[in-house]
């Protein structure tokens, strides 16, 4: 437990990297500009001095306790500095009567709790009637997701704030920020070239405090030139890191190549050569939430109702990469490319949508047929809304001769089922409806005359 007023000026060189270079202010902090942007919500609160309970949820090395801190550094409140892991209730209980005595002389105090989801049930309710009366106000950081991990009451009182990982740009500009500043590397020469930095950027996917060790242990490690400066080589970069080199622009053509080869390689049903392009991505750093998007879009678009188990598990593959994460979630991702490399293939319904789509830009003033409106007043029932419509479930066959297309559209066909996996008994379904549908049409028709 530690009570903070002002940061001290000097700095620990000895100290880790993120630490010395850990912002005093909104001016120096990077990332984020969703809450801490001009004229969003955390900076008026901050720059009013209006501070009330928070929750800052996000992965490791986004920036938390940074923001908890420089609320510390400008906030007039006395500012307490408690962690999760080594305080128990009897702590807490001391903490809160002394801010208690404290709020009784009229001074706020902010309780600032890292990794809240570590307490349990019972230390998190002693919290509470503080946060009500308010005696404290509570500033939580937590990995987790504070709806499972957070007492619902507790949350109730709090605003919680979503941090994302840092983008690439991001990190670059930490790291370049890093080499410039005194507190950093600044008194040094340091030569190492963009395409690492772009590199450990990579590497530390999104985790500032991470892209920082990283950067400090290989200038730690470079070598050391006549002229003092010192010179950080890929293959130092490679032993502090633990892997090759092996980057790509994302937003280049080596991406849209990879990505390219990975969709192909599953449509061909060659599951060799999708894990390969799975692995050159993924070990490149690609964002695994990026190419599980991906898997669910080609669940639909080349598996479709071939096999729509596809589906249910590209988005499991996608659900489990936001639980796991890298590195664990590779085997989900590789679970997912592997299934649709073998499932049935059928590009049914993409094909059907596109032309669907060709007749709905051309036909955006057909009307809806008054049968398959909604006549849910008298007037529309006075203007033949819903005259005609058919209730499928009346039918013993659960199906009508309505038609429901616009009748400048009546007899087009979109969806064209092929005879690959499941799809086959679909279309041999949908044949029958058709043949039954007709053979309906054609006795009204008769009837009629």
């Amino acid at each position: 437990m530690e009570q903070l007023s002002l940061f001290s000026q000097e700095v620990n060189m000895s100290a880790p990297l993120a630490s010395r270079l850990r912002p005093q202010s909104l001016n120096d902090y990077i990332g984020q500009e969703h809450l801490v942007g001009p004229g969003k919500v955390l900076r008026q609160i901050l720059d009013k001095d209006m501070i009330s309970s928070m929750i800052f949820w996000g992965p490791p090395g986004v920036g938390k306790t940074t923001l908890a801190r420089i609320i510390a550094n400008t906030t007039r409140a006395s500012f307490i500095d408690f962690s999760a892991v080594t305080s128990g209730i009897k702590e807490i209980k001391d903490v809160m009567k002394r801010a208690e005595n404290d709020r009784m002389m009229g001074i706020k105090t902010i309780v600032f709790v890292d990794e809240i989801h570590r307490f349990n049930k019972a230390q998190q309710d002693a919290f509470l009637p503080y946060v009500e009366k308010g005696s404290i106000i509570l500033i939580g950081a937590t990995t987790e997701n504070p709806s499972f991990e957070i007492n619902s009451a507790l949350l109730s009182r709090c605003k919680v704030f979503v941090l994302y990982a840092l983008t690439e740009q991001d990190m670059l500009k930490l790291l370049r920020a890093a080499l410039a500043d005194k507190r950093g590397f600044g008194n040094s020469i340091i030569h190492i070239e963009e395409k690492l930095l772009r590199a450990i950027a990579v590497f530390a996917d999104g985790d500032a405090r991470m892209a920082l060790s990283t950067l400090d242990m290989a200038v730690l490690n470079g070598q050391i030139e006549p002229d003092g400066s010192i010179t950080v080589r890929e293959e130092v970069l490679e032993q502090c890191t633990g892997k090759k080199m092996l980057l790509y622009d994302k937003s280049g053509e080596e991406h849209y190549n990879l990505i390219s080869a990975l969709h192909k390689s599953m449509r061909n049903s060659d599951p060799d050569a999708a894990i390969y392009w799975l692995a050159r991505m993924l070990e490149a750093g690609e964002d695994p939430l990026y190419i599980a998007r991906r898997l669910v879009r080609f669940a639909s678009e080349d598996v479709g109702i071939a096999d729509s188990g596809a589906l249910q598990v590209a988005v499991a593959a996608y659900q489990a990469c936001h639980f796991n994460g890298m590195p664990e979630c590779n085997v989900n991702l590789t679970h997912a490319v592997v299934y649709l490399s073998m499932a049935p293939k059928s590009n049914a319904l993409y094909k059907g949508y596109e032309l669907a789509k060709k007749d709905a830009a051309t036909t955006l003033a057909e009307p809806v047929p008054l049968q398959i409106r909604n006549g849910v007043t008298s007037l529309m029932q006075e203007l033949h809304y819903g005259e005609g419509y058919e209730y499928a479930h009346d039918s013993e066959e659960k199906l009508t001769a309505l038609k429901c297309l616009p009748d400048a559209l009546e007899g087009r066909e979109y969806y064209t089922p092929t005879e690959e996996g499941d799809e086959a008994k679909v279309r041999e379904k949908l044949e029958r409806v058709k043949e039954w549908k007709e053979k309906l049409r054609a006795g009204k028709d008769l009837a009629s005359k």
